[in-house]
């Protein structure tokens, strides 16, 4: 299994743990999200930023979705289908997404692809970011929760009706 950790607060005033701790993580900024294990390094590393992170198990549907619409390769240009088979053992993003849940695959395996996922921020916004999730915030473990968090951050902007 892995988890999809989605940074919440900015850079103000961390201690130089939790800095390190969110670099060895890849989030640098807020609205960044990675894919990690779920193995005790990285639980131990999620334990020590659970004030600035929130973070859950992936759906594939959902991974797949977020790698799709906002999946970057080195230089900035979105993946598709055709990169991933031309730099993974994977025939399609399906196919990693698949993989990658099931914790069989790590996003290193594909060459050029951004360990990052960056994302506007949620449709409808946050529930508050200075509280847990279980005390009606959003920080911390929320286990498949995360899931529709993650897509209101992807949805596509639907046109005004007038």
């Amino acid at each position: 299994m892995s988890f999809a950790v989605l940074r919440l607060r900015g850079k103000g005033d961390l201690r130089r743990e939790v800095k390190d701790t969110l670099r060895l993580l890849h989030l640098t900024r807020q609205n960044h999200c990675a894919i990690v294990p779920q193995d005790p390094t990285y639980r131990g590393m999620l334990q020590l930023v659970k004030d600035y992170v929130t973070w859950g198990e992936v759906d594939p549907e959902v991974l797949a979705k977020l790698l799709l619409k906002r999946g970057r390769q080195v230089g900035d240009r979105p993946i598709d289908d055709a990169f991933v088979k031309s730099h993974s053992p994977y025939k399609s993003i399906w196919d990693l997404s698949q993989a990658l849940v099931k914790g069989e695959a790590r996003v290193a395996d594909v060459r050029d692809l951004r360990p990052v996922i960056r994302l506007p921020p949620p449709r409808k916004g946050y529930r508050g970011i200075k509280r847990g999730y279980h005390d009606g915030g959003d920080l911390g473990y929320r286990g498949k929760a995360i899931n529709p968090l993650l897509v209101r951050m992807v949805v596509e902007e639907t046109p005004d009706a007038e």
